[in-house]
């Protein structure tokens, strides 16, 4: 590996633990958010509207549809970012009505849940994308060099998002099926 690869790499982890970190505040900061009863109540008629017959395969493509426009240059910072904020505050639509939800740190769910885990490194991968991809178009550098990555980049998004949707299906499963 040349010195220039391993300056672009060691950019490219750096970039992403960055977006990584701007993703977890995001949600934290839309976690925060008040949520009258009236919006808690119509964010969960929409929500159970949308998971009501949702299955493993339904997961992924819903999480496929958010994950895809953060490869965009420069939209997909701004999508992921508000992607995040959003999911923070159903969160707290979901804890306003369910007590017991009230009690889990928001952030928890991200970062201790094998699914959120998988879905956090997903968005964040392709928000520092669209950053790497924005920033070689304002600085005029050509971008051939930059298809091959996120190609692949965008393969292990799906790939992960596809692991991280059955997983999510089975641990809601799981967990009604105790209930």
């Amino acid at each position: 590996m040349s010195k220039r690869e391993g300056n672009v790499n060691k950019i490219r982890i750096i970039t992403f633990f960055i977006f990584l970190g701007i993703f977890a505040a995001a949600f934290q900061i839309g976690s925060m958010s008040t949520v009258s009863e009236e919006e808690a109540a119509a964010f969960m008629s929409e929500f159970e509207d949308l998971v009501l017959d949702i299955d493993a395969f339904g997961i992924f493509v819903h999480n496929t549809t958010l994950a895809l426009p953060m490869f965009i240059p420069g939209f997909g910072v701004a999508w992921g970012i508000f992607c995040a904020w959003s999911t923070g505050f159903a969160f707290a639509a979901i804890a306003s009505t369910v007590p017991e939800i009230a009690d889990i740190p928001p952030l928890s769910i991200l970062f201790l849940t094998p699914f959120g885990l998988i879905e956090v490194f997903a968005y964040s991968l392709g928000i520092s994308r669209s950053f790497i991809l924005i920033r070689s178009v304002i600085k005029k550098i050509n971008l051939t060099p930059l298809i091959k990555p996120t190609v692949i980049e965008i393969g292990i998004v799906l790939a992960l998002l596809f692991v991280g949707g059955y997983l999510e299906f089975y641990m809601i499963e799981s967990s009604l099926n105790q209930a």
